[in-house]
């Protein structure tokens, strides 16, 4: 049994967390096209490395000083909450509320006492507050919840893309504007605020075959430092090492989360090492929004950009110890006995779209991932996240609940997904969609800031490039969301879904900001679809929508006014 709601325990430790650039075939050139002004940009600032606009880390000299995260404020936009009452409405975890004025609080929160992390004056919230919202929506009697992440997008991603999308500069402050998910009123009901993603601690040890947890605690341990981090996202503090623990033996040092952990305390509440997936510090297994939801009668579902049993879409619904154990993850996600749950498994989620697909592993690959330890005795060679044991047990052909949708040559990605939807709803079924560029990468192509498909160099050497059938077969992010809704919406009771874009984080980490203006454009499409759907089928009384980030990166952006297209 797992219990519902843990209390932390005493302990905390370092990340570890490894870029999450992918191995890529390298295209035939890195030069931008002289028509995309970004792309020159970029490409200019990869070769030089140094650039005018801004730079990844605290060394301006450098423009790929800093490839992973940090521990910045975090921005959250929500609709449908203001005015909704106590606990959905996002003040209450702001400002007076904000738990990080109150030493118990940040105790309870942790499970230790972090230090320098008592700010009386703070008006931000705490990434588990994120949780606390829809589980205050479900209780208030919501039927729509939507949790959309936009993987490493940080205030100064938002800040460069709504300048490229508006094509001025326009704020240098606050909500901002340019983006859909900036500009959108929501009747009067949308909010703005900021939080804290550090997690419980870094550096813990495990064992995935037997699930356990070999050092609770870790290494380093979490927190948030106003003075040192600053006390808003636009706000630099007094250290600019600080939000990227750096060096090691600076006189104060949190721990900056990774994805799995800051995406287990949006959905399950609570504060967790880095690298696991629904379980405590200790390594026990909590509950999940999506769990509660789906328990009280709502259906729910993920979609992503990226491979389906990422960090992020694997902590809608699984639980590991370890992020990297992708087969035994999706196996919790469409209802398969895992390794965590060998003998009764989970439900498995109404709807599962994302990547994975071409992402094969064999031979001498397959004997590395073994020896990692990361992935288990049970790993199957093949693809690295679906076994096709898996695939056909699930698959309604065979008597399972998906109608199963993958990339097929020949046919656009966006006709494939929707007649799955058709055949799902009309069956009654549940709908499992399996897309992806293939050679080892698995995620959506990536878009870049003109919309086009043609990334150019970044930190990594190798340089992504596409088919024609690439771009063609594989669905959109947004034809992904709408699939899941048109599934998710036939329950009467209503439904709870997360959508992913997975592609902010990659670019990032690849130092891009073509790439990442572009990703997170792709993203603002999506809200503009939920938000649509919301508006045609739906009203702000009984729909919440929560936009945010699980981390951020290091981005500073010293010329803001270089972002802007010319053509604009």
């Amino acid at each position: 049994m797992w219990n519902l709601r843990l209390l932390m325990g005493t302990f905390v430790a370092p990340i570890g967390v490894a870029a999450a650039l992918v191995s890529v075939h390298a295209a035939d050139s890195a030069e931008a096209p002289q028509s995309d002004p970004v792309a020159k940009l970029q490409a200019a600032a990869a070769t030089d490395n140094v650039s005018e606009f801004g730079h990844w880390g605290n060394d301006p000299k450098n423009y790929k000083m800093w490839g992973t995260h940090s521990n910045r404020l975090i921005p959250i936009y929500t609709f449908g909450t203001k005015g909704a009452g106590k606990g959905v409405d996002l003040e209450s975890y702001t400002g007076a509320n904000s738990r990080y004025r109150q030493a118990d609080k940040i105790e309870e929160l942790y499970g230790y006492d972090a230090p320098e992390t008592l700010n009386p004056s703070a008006e931000y919230c705490d990434q588990t507050d994120i949780y606390r919202i829809q589980r205050a929506a479900l209780d208030a009697g919501k039927k729509y919840v939507f949790l959309i992440v936009f993987d490493g997008m940080d205030w100064q991603t938002t800040r460069a893309a709504a300048i490229y999308k508006a094509g001025k500069v326009g704020y240098d402050s606050g909500r901002g504007t340019g983006l859909h998910f900036q500009d959108y009123k929501a009747g009067g009901t949308t909010q703005f605020g900021f939080m804290v993603t550090s997690p419980h601690n870094e550096g813990t040890d495990i064992d995935v075959n037997l699930q356990t947890v070999k050092n609770p605690g870790g290494e380093l341990r979490g927190g948030y430092s106003v003075e040192r981090g600053g006390p808003n996202p636009w706000t630099p503090g007094t250290d600019k090492q600080y939000p990227i623990s750096q060096p090691k033996d600076a006189a104060m040092r949190h721990a900056y989360t990774d994805s799995s952990s800051s995406a287990t305390s949006m959905t399950a509440g609570i504060k967790t090492y880095n690298n696991c997936v629904n379980v405590d510090y200790a390594g026990v297994k909590v509950a999940t929004i999506a769990h509660e939801a789906q328990r009280e009668g709502y259906s729910v579902g993920a979609v992503t950009s990226v491979p389906i049993s990422h960090a992020t879409p694997a902590a809608s619904y699984a639980h590991n110890v370890h992020r990297d154990d992708y087969q035994d993850l999706t196996r919790d996600l469409i209802g398969v006995k895992s390794v965590a749950h060998p003998e009764t498994p989970l439900p498995g989620l109404d709807v599962l779209i994302g990547g994975g697909y071409g992402h094969e592993v064999k031979g001498k690959d397959a004997k590395k991932i073994s020896a990692a330890d990361t992935q288990g005795d049970n790993f199957v060679p093949g693809n690295l996240y679906l076994t096709d044991a898996d695939r056909d047990a699930v698959d309604v052909k065979n008597g399972g609940r998906y109608v199963f949708a993958t990339r097929t040559p020949g046919r656009t990605g966006s006709d494939v997904l929707k007649e799955a939807t058709a055949k799902a709803i009309s069956g009654k079924h549940r709908l499992f969609g399996f897309f992806g560029v293939g050679s080892g990468k698995g995620h959506l192509p990536f878009r870049t800031a003109d919309g086009k498909f043609d990334p150019v160099q970044g930190r990594a050497k190798a340089v992504e490039s596409y088919t024609p059938e690439d771009i063609s077969e594989n669905p959109t992010l947004v034809d992904m969301a709408e699939s899941a809704i048109s599934v998710l919406s036939k329950n009467p009771k209503g439904f709870w879904l997360m959508v992913e874009a997975g592609d902010v984080d990659w670019a990032n980490h690849n130092n891009n900001v073509d790439d990442s203006i572009g990703a997170t454009i792709s993203g603002d499409n999506a809200v503009k679809a939920v938000t649509d759907w919301v508006e045609k089928n739906s009203n702000w009384n009984e729909s919440v929508v929560i936009v945010t980030a699980d981390h951020g990166h290091y981005l500073v952006i010293e010329k803001p006014e270089l972002l802007v297209p010319a053509a604009k």
